[in-house]
């Protein structure tokens, strides 16, 4: 069999195909015949010379995901901003990008957190390793400007990078108001704690960005 000249167009066409049924039928709906079925000339074969699984493919998915919303890069760009200003734009342009219409459904839809715990597993792991640390070194840079102040840098910014999971809507889906209150309650507790991170303006503009105006 002649080896594939293009293995990147490859993996492209598998992970285009595989979001746009993700979408549509679900994450525990989808086959991986029905990816095949909307390659043209692929088979089970060249989905699996990729990506092992169904499971393999989702992690791909959300890969892209998150590298094609950079927000650390974006926020390096920034310039004249303190610690705490570099924190609150990184949960700024987060927000932004995980409230967009279709990264909403993504997390509704087809990431089944709770029904399989790998995914669940490789989310955590991935906040603890990689996200934890960018945190911790916002936050500490912005103990040395003076702008935050708190005894438990460490331990927020893992506690910050959990609370993402706490706040989407897969594992523990709210309210319009009760969303509200979760984001109420950290903003009092970080400023508590030396970290006024979450303004009122951040509130009502991640409550729009997934309820629209009120409506779920």
């Amino acid at each position: 069999m002649a080896r594939n000249k293009y293995p990147e167009e490859t993996v492209e066409k598998i992970l285009t195909a595989a979001r746009r049924l993700f979408l549509e039928k679900g994450y525990e709906h989808t086959t991986i015949q029905d990816i095949v079925d909307q390659l043209d000339g692929l088979t089970k074969g060249a989905i699996y010379h990729h990506f092992k699984s169904k499971e393999e493919i989702l992690t791909a998915l959300k890969d892209d995901m998150y590298s094609e919303a950079d927000v650390f890069h974006d926020m390096e760009q920034q310039t004249g901003l303190n610690g705490l200003e570099k924190l609150q734009y990184v949960l700024r342009r987060n927000q932004e990008y995980q409230t967009t219409p279709e990264n909403i459904g993504i997390s509704r839809q087809f990431v089944p957190l709770l029904e399989n715990p790998h995914i669940l597993a490789n989310m955590i792991r991935g906040n603890r390793d990689n996200l934890s640390p960018r945190l911790l070194a916002l936050i500490q840079e912005g103990q040395r400007d003076g702008s935050i102040h708190t005894d438990y840098a460490q331990e927020l910014a893992e506690l910050l990078s959990l609370l993402e999971l706490w706040l989407g809507p897969t594992v523990y889906p709210a309210s319009p108001e009760g969303e509200r209150r979760k984001l109420k309650l950290i903003q009092e507790m970080y400023a508590h704690f030396g970290i006024p991170l979450v303004t009122d303006e951040f509130i009502d503009q991640v409550c729009t960005g997934i309820y629209g105006d009120g409506e779920q």
